[in-house]
C-alpha cells in the first residue's frame, strides 16, 4: 500500500522544535495514524486484561504455565526465524538513551548491538522523544558529528554497533500526539516513527528495522505487535520477516509464557532478554500484598537467587530450544577515576558476564562503553570463533512454577543502609527525570526507570508489612531531602518529595512511572517552563 493513500490524520498537540518537522511529516504521521487506527482498540483491551489479571493474582489465583497451550510448549518442530543482518553475534550490547552523545559513543564503543532506548533510559519529554527520532535518522545517514561548546568533537567511526530501538510499553501514551481525540499509544509512536523513517536506510545499510520490546505480560501482547509487524511491512512495501524483535522478560507473568511470546513472534523473533530490575518491581506489584514475598535490600538480590537463577536459565532453555537469542542482563556500573575502585567494579562486571556465558547465554548488556572490553572477553573466552552458542540446549534445566516463585528462600527485613539507600536513589532519580534526563549515574550505578521503581516500591512493601516504620522513612526521607538540595541546589525538593511520598507511602500501591498520569505531570511541567 502506497503511503499517499493514508488518511488516517494524527494531529500534533506541541509546538515544533528545531527540524522537528524532518520527523513528523504528514506521511510519517499518516503511517502512526494507520496504525492507531488498526490496533488501538486492541491495545486497550490487553489494558483492560492486565487489570483483570491483576485482581485475580491479588484474590489468590496461583500462576501456572498455562495448560491451553501445552501444545505450543511440547511441539518440537517449530523454530523461530535465522538471526538477521547484523544480529547473529551479539556478544555484547549496550543501552543508552538516543541523545546525540550517547549515539555516537554507543555506535563506536566496540558492542556489537546498541540498544537505542526510548523508554526506561528516556523521561519522555517532547523533546527527547523527538530529537531521540532525528539522532537515529542522522545516524544512519551518517550525519550526526558534532562538537560541543567546550570543543569534544564526537565522530562515528568506520565500525558501528547494529542499532536495535526499544519503544516505550502499551501502558503509556504519548500526549502530544492525538487519533481519534485520544492520546497515540507511545509504543506505536516510537515503533511507527523510526520504521517509517528508518526501515528502509537501515534495509539499504546491511541490516534491518529491529527492535527491543518491553513490559509484555502475556502472548497476546506479544500477537499484538507481531500483527503491527505484518501491517507496518505491508504499509511500507518491506518483505515481510525483515522485522526482528528481542522481547524482554521482566514481568512475571511473562516468564510463565516464554515459549508462547516466542511462538506468537516466531517470523519476527530475535529472542529474549532477562530484564532483571523490571522483573523485581513486577514480582512486588504482583505479590507484594503477601509476606512471603517480602524481598530484602535490592543489593542483596542477586541473579543468584534461587528464584532468578530459575528464570534466566529458563530464558536460556526456552530460547536455544526454538532457535533464538538469549541475552543477559546488565551490568550498570559506571566507572570512576579512582584506579583501584574501578578494579573491584570491573571484577565484579566480570564475575557477573561469566555466570552468564557460562549459563549458555548468547551475549549480554553494559551501560557503559567502558564496560564493553569485560564482557567481550569473557564471552569471547567462550564462544572463541562461534557467533552464539545455541546449540547448548540446556536440556538440563527443569523449571517449575514453584522455583520461579520461590522468594521466601531469601526473604528478610531490610537493613537501615537498605532503606537510605533507596529514599537516596528514588530522590535523585525524581530530580534528574523532572529535568528530561532518564539515565543518571548514582552512587557508581546507572539508575533508570526501573531501578527506581524497584527503589521505590520496596519502600512501600516494607511499609506494608510493617518491617520498617513511618516515621523511620520519614526521618530518612529529610536527611536525604536537605541532602538533595545541597547537592543539587536546582532541584525542586517540595515537589520530589511530595512524588516521593505519593508513590511510597500510601496504603495502597501506585504505578509511578508507569501511568500517563504522571507523564502528564512531566509534559505539562516542562511545557510550562517549571
Amino acid at each position: 500500500m502506497s503511503t499517499s493513500a493514508l488518511t488516517h490524520h494524527v494531529r500534533v498537540l506541541a509546538p515544533l522544535g528545531d527540524r522537528h518537522d524532518e520527523i513528523l511529516t504528514p506521511a510519517a504521521l499518516d503511517f502512526v495514524g494507520t496504525l492507531a487506527a488498526a490496533f488501538c482498540a486492541r491495545r486497550l483491551d490487553l489494558m483492560r486484561e492486565r487489570r483483570r489479571q491483576a485482581l485475580r493474582l491479588a484474590a489468590g489465583s496461583p500462576l501456572d504455565f498455562p495448560m491451553v497451550t501445552s501444545a505450543v510448549r511440547t511441539d518440537p518442530d517449530w523454530h523461530v526465524a535465522p538471526p538477521a543482518p547484523g544480529l547473529t553475534d551479539r556478544r555484547v550490547e549496550i543501552t543508552g538513551p538516543p541523545d546525540g552523545r550517547m549515539t555516537v559513543n554507543a555506535l563506536n564503543s566496540g558492542a556489537r548491538v546498541w540498544m537505542a532506548d526510548f523508554e526506561d533510559a528516556t523521561a519522555p519529554t517532547w523533546d527527547n522523544v523527538i530529537g531521540g527520532q532525528l539522532n537515529l535518522l542522522d545516524a544512519v545517514e551518517r550525519r550526526i558529528d558534532f562538537t560541543t561548546p567546550e570543543g569534544k568533537e564526537y565522530r562515528l567511526g568506520e565500525k558501528l554497533a547494529t542499532v536495535m530501538v526499544r519503544p516505550r510499553g502499551w501502558h503509556l501514551d504519548e500526549e502530544h500526539l492525538e487519533y481519534d481525540g485520544r492520546p497515540v499509544p507511545a509504543a506505536l509512536v516510537d515503533f511507527g516513527l523510526y520504521f517509517f523513517h528508518c526501515a528502509q536506510r537501515r534495509i539499504d545499510a546491511g541490516h534491518g528495522p529491529y527492535f527491543y520490546l518491553p513490559k509484555l505480560e502475556n502472548r497476546y501482547e506479544a500477537r499484538l505487535w507481531n500483527d503491527i509487524f505484518v501491517t507496518a511491512q505491508e504499509l511500507l512495501g518491506i518483505p515481510q520477516g525483515t522485522i526482528r524483535a528481542t522481547v524482554l522478560i521482566e514481568t512475571i507473568t511473562a516468564a510463565f509464557e516464554m515459549e508462547e511470546i516466542l511462538y506468537e513472534l516466531r517470523d519476527h523473533s530475535a529472542g529474549l532478554n532477562a530484564g532483571r530490575w523490571d522483573y523485581l518491581f513486577s514480582l512486588i506489584k504482583t505479590f507484594g500484598h503477601r509476606t512471603d514475598f517480602l524481598l530484602p535490600d535490592r543489593a542483596r538480590v542477586t541473579m543468584t537467587a534461587p528464584f532468578m537463577r530459575a528464570y534466566t536459565e529458563l530464558v536460556v532453555r526456552t530460547c536455544h530450544k526454538r532457535g533464538a537469542h538469549a541475552i543477559g542482563g546488565m551490568a550498570a556500573q559506571v566507572p570512576g577515576k579512582d584506579p583501584a575502585a574501578n578494579e573491584a567494579v570491573l571484577a565484579e562486571v566480570r564475575l557477573d558476564k561469566e555466570r552468564e556465558a557460562e549459563d549458555g547465554f548468547d551475549g549480554s548488556w553494559v551501560a557503559h562503553p567502558a564496560l564493553v572490553p569485560v564482557c567481550r572477553d569473557v564471552f569471547d573466552a567462550v564462544l572463541g570463533d562461534r557467533p552464539h552458542q545455541l546449540d547448548r540446549t540446556r536440556e538440563d534445566v527443569e523449571v517449575t512454577p514453584a522455583d520461579l516463585l520461590s522468594v521466601r528462600r531469601i526473604s528478610g527485613p531490610p537493613t537501615a543502609e537498605g532503606v537510605r539507600t533507596n529514599i537516596a536513589v528514588a530522590l535523585r532519580y525524581f530530580a534528574a527525570w523532572l529535568r528530561g534526563q532518564g539515565a543518571v549515574a548514582l552512587y557508581g550505578l546507572m539508575e533508570d526507570a526501573a531501578t527506581a521503581e524497584i527503589a521505590r516500591v520496596q519502600i512501600w512493601q516494607w511499609l506494608r508489612h510493617r518491617v520498617i516504620d513511618r516515621e523511620t522513612v520519614l526521618r530518612l526521607l529529610d536527611d536525604e531531602v536537605a541532602a538533595l538540595g545541597a547537592e543539587y541546589p536546582w532541584a525542586p525538593v517540595d515537589e520530589i518529595r511530595a512524588l516521593f511520598e505519593r508513590t511510597s507511602l500510601v496504603g495502597e500501591l501506585p504505578l509511578f512511572f508507569t501511568p500517563d498520569a504522571y507523564t502528564r505531570h512531566l509534559v505539562k511541567r516542562t511545557e510550562a517552563g517549571a
